[in-house]
């Protein structure tokens, strides 16, 4: 599961997506890198793919905060916990 995650991360698409699920990650990325951008015609596309609004909407709110946390933590210093390991790192025993 680690190599799918990280691989989804790494290239930004997986073949192991589904059209859906890759429409939910190009949705993310933007909400992420460029929300200005973002249109109807992006929430059209999800609807199309099946998407409610409702799971838009909670979509939406995950992906917000984890931006907004992100953004506090960064800015204020936060150190990771040392069990955290950075993106890529090898686990230590027993993990």
């Amino acid at each position: 599961m680690d190599d799918f995650v990280h691989s989804i991360a790494r290239e930004g698409r997986s073949p192991g997506l589904s059209v859906a699920d890759a429409a939910l990650c190009e949705y993310a990325e933007k909400m992420t890198l460029t929300p200005s951008e973002l249109d109807a015609a992006d929430l059209d596309r999800l609807r199309r793919l099946g998407f409610s609004d409702r799971a838009i909407h909670d979509a939406t709110q995950v992906v917000g905060y984890f931006n907004y946390i992100t953004r506090v933590a960064e800015g204020l210093g936060v150190e990771p916990e040392d069990f955290i390991h950075p993106w890529g790192g090898a686990l230590s025993k027993g993990r």
